[in-house]
């Protein structure tokens, strides 16, 4: 076998080998927060925090921080009697009243982000 800097040829291929096989892989990273919801954007959703708070309204961006909504219901389920759910249920049936232009909502909070058109009545 012959010799290159003192390692054999069939070493050095398999070097190569991996770092294609390494290359390959980190080309397949997973996709960002905001490429996951790109098809949320500009559509009406529901973020659920980790507070009694639930914010309904138009997505208009996500940063790194902030999720970014647009006439906007800001609820806070302690102020009544209904649950997040059931908030969220009427808000599609009836439709989002608008109590805010704009809100930051700070991801870090977030529990979880859907379209208000796939809240299911039950």
């Amino acid at each position: 076998m012959s010799q290159d800097y003192g390692r054999p040829i069939k070493d050095i291929s398999m070097k190569q080998n991996n770092k294609k096989r390494n290359s390959e892989k980190s080309s397949k990273r997973p996709k960002s927060v905001k490429d996951e919801m790109k098809g949320f954007l500009l559509k009406n959703v529901v973020v659920d925090t980790t507070t009694p708070i639930i914010y309904i309204g138009r997505l208009a961006d996500i940063s790194d921080n902030f999720i970014v909504l647009e006439d906007v219901d800001v609820h806070d389920t302690t102020e009544g009697t209904s649950t997040k759910e059931v908030y969220c249920i009427e808000a599609r049936k009836f439709g989002v009243k608008k109590n805010r232009r704009r809100v930051l909502v700070m991801r870090n909070m977030v529990v979880s982000v859907s379209l208000l058109e796939d809240v299911i009545e039950y």
